[in-house]
């Protein structure tokens, strides 16, 4: 899995890290530990946010599918009952 981060968004990540410490931590972090830091949680812990992230997008496609004949279903012949409904109505 690629964790690679665009050179903004890494940046920005490194800066909320720091400002983490900084309100914290009883002593600051520097550019370097803060994106070996990063690097860390990104290479161990995104998999498992990916992985559950795929998961809630499967079973939320997963429930749209599954009700697509409820959903999309259409009654087939219906001209000459619907005719006789409108038959009915108009007695």
């Amino acid at each position: 899995m690629n964790t690679a981060l665009p050179k903004e968004t890494r940046a920005e990540a490194i800066n909320s890290i720091q400002y983490y410490f900084r309100e914290n931590m009883s002593e600051p972090v520097s550019d370097l530990a803060a994106g070996l830091l990063l690097d860390f949680f990104l290479e161990e812990f995104g998999p498992l946010v990916y992985n559950q992230a795929i998961a809630q997008a499967q079973a939320r496609m997963l429930k749209y599918v599954s009700d697509l004949n409820g959903e999309l279903y259409a009654d087939e012949f219906q001209y000459w009952p619907r005719l006789e409904r409108k038959r009915k109505k108009g007695r």
